[in-house]
């Protein structure tokens, strides 16, 4: 008997594409929490069914209501980032670059980073008003701080060597800064922006809570006040769906950018 007889059928294994494999977990938890909704194990005026959350999404949907409030809510957000960001990038990039700016500003805004942030609520209500200034002014503080950061830090753990290497052929500061820094610090900028863009999403909640009359942060407000919990947790998973799909388009630029590195998580 050959050995090619011998030889065992192989299983076939289930393969699931790698894209596909993080939505197993939350589909799973959907699943269970509408059979445990149906089967009146779960209370639905406290945990309503996801059934009943996704017909609450529908029909603010149709009657206009959802978009008008992602609408404001994701201006806000895309604003009080790009703000945030600008001057986070500035500053970050002077703190890191010059030692001297390091010593005068870096130790009253790591002072500045531990403030909770609805301790500013109060302070830009007062300078601001409750308009849209102050809501995009709190979120512009939430993106600037792990942005600044990342950014600062990564440019003062640039390799000493390679800047030496680079004064060494007598590159100027600018191409110092283009063929040296901005490689080398790139990585830690890009996961600063994802982590002040998450922040920016929780931070736009306490946002909306500063006198809105719109803004998904303002429908979780009007569900808690009218005894709504399917807008309270439609609200949610809205955010949840946001945050994630804005997250997704940033890392995605991410890989982009950084595809000359051969890092561990790059492989296929």
């Amino acid at each position: 008997m050959s050995s090619l007889s011998l030889r065992r059928p192989t299983k076939q294994r289930l393969a699931i594409p790698r894209s596909l494999q993080g939505w197993l977990l939350p589909i799973a938890l959907v699943v269970a929490w509408e059979l445990l909704s149906r089967l009146g194990l779960v209370a639905p005026n406290l945990l309503p069914a996801p059934t009943t959350v996704l017909q609450t999404i529908l029909t603010m949907a149709r009657s206009g209501e959802l978009l008008r409030h992602v609408g404001i809510t994701l201006y806000r957000v895309v604003l009080g980032f790009g703000i945030g960001t600008l001057v986070a990038t500035v500053l970050g990039a002077l703190t890191g670059y010059s030692r001297t700016a390091h010593a005068y500003l870096d130790p009253l805004l790591q002072a500045l980073r531990n403030i909770p942030s609805i301790a500013w609520v109060p302070l830009f209500i007062l300078w601001l008003g409750i308009y849209e200034s102050s809501k995009v002014t709190l979120i512009a503080v939430g993106v600037f701080f792990p942005v600044y950061l990342n950014l600062m830090s990564g440019i003062q753990g640039v390799d000493r060597k390679l800047v030496e290497v680079g004064k060494i052929y007598r590159l100027s500061q600018l191409q110092l800064v283009r063929r040296v820094f901005l490689p080398a610090t790139l990585p830690a900028y890009l996961v600063g922006l994802r982590n002040g863009l998450g922040l920016g999403w929780m931070f736009v909640v306490a946002a909306e809570l500063m006198g809105a009359s719109q803004g998904l942060g303002y429908l979780l407000i009007d569900g808690q006040t009218t005894g709504r919990p399917a807008v309270i947790i439609a609200s949610i998973v809205l955010f949840a769906l946001l945050g994630k799909l804005t997250d997704s388009g940033l890392s995605a630029i991410s890989q982009r950018l950084l595809y000359w590195q051969d890092s561990y998580g790059a492989r296929g």
